[in-house]
């Protein structure tokens, strides 16, 4: 599943970021059974305490889109690792722009609540 990824200094969901998101969104609102945890990543540009609250931002974002698509918002989880788990390393604006994304972890939830026997 592709990440949605994000300009610099920015939270804001653009075109390619949508596009990510519509597809989430629509295996979420296909498979009821699963739930998906969003990480926010940034570049190493910016303090450490700044590109965790950008990565939340870029995260909250995303679940935004998701229940705006229509999934329960109690089936979306958010967390932030600010810089801390690039996908590219390098000094350079495409392993920068490869680390400015919100990241999709999918899992399967066990689902019960019906009458025994």
């Amino acid at each position: 599943m592709a990440p949605a990824y994000f300009g610099f200094d920015s939270h804001l969901l653009g075109e390619s970021a949508r596009a990510a998101l519509d597809q989430v969104a629509k295996l979420m609102r296909d498979h009821k059974e699963f739930e998906v945890t969003i990480e926010g990543h940034c570049d190493e540009r910016g303090t450490s305490e700044y590109n965790l609250a950008l990565g939340e931002r870029r995260a909250q974002a995303a679940r935004q889109y998701l229940v705006m698509a229509g999934v329960a918002i109690e089936r979306v989880q958010i967390v932030t690792f600010g810089e801390e788990r690039p996908f590219e390393s390098g000094y350079d604006e495409a392993a920068w722009a490869s680390n400015r994304r919100a990241h999709f972890v999918v899992q399967q939830t066990t689902l019960s609540g019906g009458a025994s026997d």
